[in-house]
């Protein structure tokens, strides 16, 4: 063991369970309250903070660091299949809304109004709008409709078909009950809109993306989902088809992770994307839009986080190995920096799947241990830790944080180099199969709607338990149906499968034919 490391852990605080026995960095533990644990990670992993603007979140350089990753990544797989980045404005005419009637009722109640321009001081000494605007600007929710317009002007022949457009933007959605990166008034995501010379075509496009999220969230955020159509009732407004992807976080419930839409000719017709046909005639584009968002960042949080804190998927670490120097002596210190250094340099020359290996050496003038439980609680994939005795012996003291936060393992630095690679992998793996073992586990066939009730109602009202999960089960398709689930349990249809496995049955609500089963949550 590297010197220093008994003298300073027990210096560390601990929230302490109600039993008394377990020690852990979080309090309360998942199992006590998951929403408030799930507020304390955010907090001590330096992810986000709420600012003063009701709604909106300050997202600090650890989160953001984890979004830009998944930004980078997910551009390069969005690049490789044809898709170029633009930019539109963030505000949009009320007009254009009121061309897509249903499109402007799903939204109407989250949309931000801009109403005037300019300040003046008023006789009160107060600041007040002075200026009216001859037509009210939305902030943008979605932009399909301003997007929409300059797709018009730019399609006139089949020739200048497909248009395969997207962008990394900021939206606002009026939110009354925010909840940092789950729902906040604003937040960041990309937005995909294209243009299509056939609905093949269009339906092709919305598949595509589906297919390319799913493989995203598994092989980067570890992220394990069923793919699958939305119902009616929650389908993106004015879209003829919404797929989904669901995942399973830590409390059973269910993330919509992203989404890709199959619009038909509703908004091409709206706003007059037209084009002269291979005959010669004038026809109605086909589009879709797909989006995914900075929600991605909490269902991280949710999904592989523990009573000690974050645990990050290496692949969207913004530091998958942090180095901490051991030196109690001032006359070591130059020594152990010396090599923490030379560590970090072999380090960054080595490759993580496909990008330089991000490493760094902490050298902070604080206790080891403190350092320690701070890199815990952000959840860096790998902690190397190196004092005098490892010198001595040219080793190093490595912890995963996918494992136990006392778990260690010695090797010789060499080793080390070489290995750490294939130790993020390992975990990265790691990571995705213990997730997707807890969904398998938690999801179930439920055949009565007893049992169906049972399953999504907490046995203690006043302090509901974590409880429900996913419940496969017959529906008859009728929009009542789902209403009154909603209104009983909060569930809802989360997606209509798109695999084989069809199996006709009856709907254990009504009793009536089913063709299938779909897949039911309480859900964030």
């Amino acid at each position: 063991m590297a010197a220093g490391h008994f003298v300073i852990a027990s210096l560390i605080p601990f929230a302490m369970s109600n039993a008394g026995a377990q020690k852990t960095a979080i309090n309360p533990r998942r199992d006590e309250d998951f929403p408030e644990w799930y507020q304390q990670v955010v907090r001590v992993a330096e992810l986000a903070e709420p600012s003063d603007v009701r709604g909106c979140m300050v997202i600090r350089p650890w989160g953001f660091g984890m979004w830009e990753n998944m930004q980078r990544q997910l551009d390069a797989m969005l690049r490789a299949t044809g898709h170029r980045n633009a930019y539109f404005p963030l505000f949009i005419p009320l007009s254009y809304f009121a061309r897509e009637a249903e499109h402007v009722e799903g939204f109407a109640k989250e949309c931000a109004v801009v109403t005037h321009t300019r300040l003046e001081v008023g006789v009160d000494g107060k600041m007040k709008p002075s200026s009216p605007l001859s037509e009210p600007l939305i902030v943008r929710p979605t932009s399909e409709t301003i997007i929409g317009a300059s797709y018009a002007k730019w399609v006139q022949s089949y020739r200048d078909l497909p248009i395969l457009i997207n962008q990394w933007a900021n939206v606002v959605r009026w939110e009354m009950r925010p909840r940092l990166f789950l729902r906040t008034t604003e937040f960041l995501w990309q937005e995909g809109h294209t243009v299509h010379e056939t609905e093949a075509e269009a339906h092709a496009e919305a598949n595509l993306i589906l297919d390319l999220y799913e493989r995203f969230v598994r092989d980067h955020l570890a992220v394990p989902v069923f793919t699958g159509e939305k119902s009616e009732s929650e389908r993106f407004p004015g879209a003829v088809q919404t797929l989904t992807i669901e995942a399973m976080v830590q409390d059973r419930k269910a993330i919509q992770a992203g989404t890709s839409h199959f619009l038909g000719q509703n908004f091409a017709r709206s706003s007059g994307i037209q084009f002269q046909n291979r005959e010669g005639k004038q026809e109605f584009g086909w589009t879709t839009s797909w989006g995914m968002s900075t929600r991605l960042v909490g269902t991280v949080v949710m999904m592989h986080g523990d009573d000690d804190g974050l645990i990050l998927p290496p692949r969207i670490a913004p530091t998958q190995i942090v180095i901490l120097p051991i030196s109690p002596k001032e006359e070591t210190r130059a020594k152990v920096l010396e090599a923490c250094d030379k560590l970090c340099n072999q380090l960054r020359a080595r490759r993580y799947v496909d990008l330089a290996l991000e490493a760094e050496v902490d050298r902070r003038d604080l206790g080891g241990g403190v350092k320690n439980w701070e890199w815990i609680k952000k959840g860096v994939p790998l902690r190397v830790e190196i004092g005098p005795r490892d010198l001595e012996k040219n080793s190093v003291e490595v912890s995963r944080r996918d494992q136990p936060v006392k778990a260690k393992e010695s090797m010789a630095m060499e080793e080390f180099v070489r290995r750490a690679p294939e130790m993020l992998m390992s975990i990265q793996d790691n990571l995705y199969q213990r997730a997707t073992k807890f969904r398998d586990e938690n999801t179930r066939k439920i055949d009565s709607k007893k049992e169906f009730y049972d399953f999504f109602t907490p046995k203690n009202r006043d302090r509901p338990e974590i409880h429900g999960g996913f419940a496969l089960a017959h529906w008859n398709g009728a929009r009542e149906v789902e209403e009154q689930v909603k209104n009983d349990l909060k569930v809802t249809i989360r997606c209509v499968p798109l695999d084989d496995s069809s199996e006709a049955g009856r709907c254990i609500f009504t009793g009536e034919p089913s063709s299938r089963r779909v897949i039911w949550a309480k859900a964030y």
